[in-house]
């Protein structure tokens, strides 16, 4: 039995692969998603000496909790993906394409690490 996938949703036609943007993806969970949302939680609600430097983010968790945080992470995650799969589907733009996932994945790495750093110094 097949299942339908709209028209969209595949990158059949378009220049790229499913693997690259499966890997590019996982990097900006990985790094965007995992290591800077746990590091940040982290920070917010086990350290007695940082505060969290971001006005959004301390805003969103002042109002309402982790749940806020986590939910505008994932507003700016899916909003990125979505720009990813209309580039790719429709523009056959690589910078667009490409773009989204790595500007992610900078962020994330760029996040973490200082967060990581506040933390151990």
């Amino acid at each position: 039995m097949a299942t339908a996938r709209p028209e969209w949703l595949h990158l059949d036609g378009s220049p790229f692969e499913e693997d690259s943007f499966r890997n590019v993806w996982l990097l900006a969970l990985a790094t965007y998603g995992v290591g800077d949302i746990v590091t940040t939680i982290t920070i917010a609600y086990f350290s007695r000496i940082h505060v969290e430097a971001n006005p959004i983010v301390n805003l969103s968790i002042d109002l309402f909790g982790g749940g806020g945080f986590l939910a505008m992470k994932l507003l700016v995650f899916y909003l990125c993906l979505g720009i990813s799969i209309w580039a790719g589907r429709l523009e056959d733009d690589r910078l667009l394409f490409y773009g989204p996932p790595i500007f992610l994945a900078l962020v994330g790495t760029v996040i973490t690490g200082i967060n990581l750093g506040l933390l151990f110094s």
